[in-house]
């Protein structure tokens, strides 16, 4: 693929793409996910040293960890996975956001489907513009095709499970 392909399905410029590919630049995580939806992989291959699982079973404690690997706008989120591995076509992760976080400035726009189930607080889903606000024991459902972002403007903390097949990460 060349820089001009890649900048065309990411989005980004002919300049950071080479830049990045030649180590000049530290890309923040929303350049990640632009450049794995442009290449059509999960933004998880971007990392190593996370040995998979053989079982099926994931222990609370033995969550793999994806900080470093989320979007931090404002604050931090923190984003686990709960399915035991990145190979299959599924991925479903626990999703914890503090008040104010927001990723309405790089929305999301990959191929699959979605699905969040707020377990408690308060979270906005904007698809293609149009707010979503869901509160606990609300879900949605959705194609990642569609331009789609989060946001959590209320002064509680949300914890939500989001499902994305085939998986984004």
């Amino acid at each position: 693929m060349t820089l001009a392909q890649l900048s065309d399905a990411t989005g980004l410029s002919q300049a950071i793409v080479s830049q990045i590919e030649r180590g000049l630049a530290n890309p923040s995580f929303t350049t990640l996910a632009q450049l794995a939806h442009g290449l059509d992989i999960p933004v998880g291959r971007f990392f190593t040293g996370q040995p998979d699982s053989a079982s099926p079973v994931v222990r609370k404690a033995e969550r793999r960890n994806l900080r470093g690997v989320t979007r931090e706008s404002v604050g931090e989120a923190i984003h686990e996975l709960l399915t035991p591995n990145t190979n299959g076509a599924l991925e479903v992760q626990w999703i914890v956001t503090p008040p104010g976080h927001d990723t309405s400035s790089t929305p999301f726009h990959h191929g699959g489907e979605e699905f969040c189930l707020v377990i408690s607080g308060r979270k906005d889903v904007y698809l293609d513009g149009v707010r979503h606000s869901l509160s606990e024991g609300d879900s949605i459902t959705y194609s990642s095709e569609i331009p789609h972002w989060y946001s959590n403007s209320y002064e509680e903390v949300c914890v939500a499970i989001w499902v994305s097949a085939p998986r984004a990460w």
